[in-house]
């Protein structure tokens, strides 16, 4: 039997420029008086955690933060937050300020300070127990300052697991911000390819989304089966297209706009969008392949190392390393939905030509080469004598692949991924 049910949900939502200085109103509806604030070192000297912190503090909140998060953060960088909080606790809420990485940690923090045991309990199997929690979470009010990850409106977070060289991650519904807090203002320091990259991760998440199974292809499942990735859906599309929509205008300028203040009402302010819009698709709908297979890219990866990114360690950022294989991915899943494939093809560039399985990879190529994304898996350090060890990783994100809208074999993972060492 097919199903015939999906599902959808959505943090409260507060978007615009100078929405980051009503939080302490915000935590005030939810009862809060101590508040534990999240953030990464990076973000901290823009100074604007240490605004949010007073403006909060002079609504009669008491704030202490936390500034250790790890750029694409590993079970230690989570662990030692976990371990700060437990230390410095009890909090009424958890108030992230950041990029995924700030949110994610947050949403960790709050999982593990208010529900028993310990991080591999609740990572997703085969890598941990998979439990869900037991009881309530705090108010978690996630506060974005890179366009991209979507972090605020999901029930994941996402980590490298550094003993088994694996990107994995926790989801459970109650993982989902309370509030959402998007101020684009926020984004203005992000150096060029840091908005490159997260835009990609936008992009993805609006086409994986878009392209994903759909929901009534999926067999029945029983009310506690059901899970937040249900495939794509009627709603969920309608958030895709339009963040599709929204990048097709922006992105570029965004990228070459850099830090220009008087972007913030422009091409900043639609890219904060767009990265609003598409984490309400895909946090309900999901992602696939790409998604797949960038977490044994950032978890594998050895010397690259990009600009604008801390540089005291090797990465492939989160959006990044989904984006390196997604040209390829989509000419494989193009014959299970080619008008879906090339409609949003043509969502981001209303001139492209053509009606076969090439025409959105080489819309995306296009883009990536022209806000400085490297040309394949190559650039940033892999050959073909890591496809295998790629392929193994990914076949690790079972939750994400069935999620693809074709049957993916190891076979056919490894001819993306042989695919994507170079683009153009």
């Amino acid at each position: 039997m097919s199903e015939t049910v999906f599902t959808y949900a959505a943090p409260a939502l507060k978007f615009g420029i100078g929405a980051s200085a009503e939080i302490g109103h915000d935590l005030v509806q939810y009862g809060a008086r101590r508040v534990l604030l999240v953030t990464d070192a990076g973000v901290a000297a823009t100074g604007h955690p240490a605004r949010i912190a007073e403006q909060v503090a002079a609504r009669g909140v008491e704030v202490v933060t936390f500034d250790g998060v790890r750029v694409e953060p590993t079970d230690d960088s989570m662990r030692l937050a976990i371990d700060f909080a437990r230390a410095e606790g009890p909090f009424d809420a958890i108030l992230a300020v950041g990029g995924g990485s700030s949110i994610d940690t947050a949403k960790a923090v709050n999982l593990l300070t208010t529900n028993p045991g310990e991080l591999m309990d609740y990572i997703n199997a085969p890598v941990g127990r998979a439990l869900a929690p037991t009881k309530p979470l705090l108010p978690l009010v996630a506060v974005p300052t890179t366009t991209g990850t979507g972090a605020e409106s999901t029930t994941i977070c996402v980590l490298d697991v550094l003993a088994l060289k694996v990107k994995t991650g926790i989801s459970h519904a109650r993982l989902r911000p309370t509030l959402a807090v998007v101020d684009p203002a926020l984004t203005v320091s992000q150096p060029a390819l840091v908005t490159a990259a997260s835009g990609m991760d936008i992009l993805c998440h609006a086409l994986e989304s878009y392209t994903a199974r759909w929901f009534a292809d999926f067999d029945a499942k029983q009310p506690e089966q059901r899970v937040p990735y249900c495939g794509a859906n009627p709603i969920a599309d309608m958030w895709s297209e339009k963040a599709l929509s929204l990048l097709a205008g922006a992105f570029r300028s965004a990228v070459r706009e850099g830090g220009d203040l008087t972007a913030v009402s422009g091409a900043r302010e639609q890219m904060a969008m767009a990265a609003t819009f598409a984490g309400l698709g895909f946090g309900n709908a999901g992602v696939h392949i790409p998604h797949a297979n960038a977490y044994p890219i950032a978890g594998r990866v050895r010397d690259y190392r990009p600009a604008g990114y801390p540089d005291d360690e090797a990465i492939v950022p989160h959006g990044m390393a989904v984006s390196l294989t997604a040209p390829e991915a989509f000419r494989f899943t193009f014959e299970a939905a080619p008008e879906r494939h090339l409609h949003a093809a043509r969502l981001l560039d209303p001139a492209a030509e053509g009606d076969g399985p090439d025409v959105l990879p080489r819309v995306l190529s296009t883009l990536m080469r022209d806000i400085g994304i490297p040309n394949g898996l190559a650039e940033v350090g892999f050959g073909d004598a890591d496809v295998d060890d790629l392929v193994e990783g990914s076949l690790k994100q079972q939750r994400l692949l069935a999620t693809a809208p074709r049957p993916v074999t190891d076979d056919d993972l490894a001819a993306v991924f042989r695919g994507s060492m170079e683009h153009w």
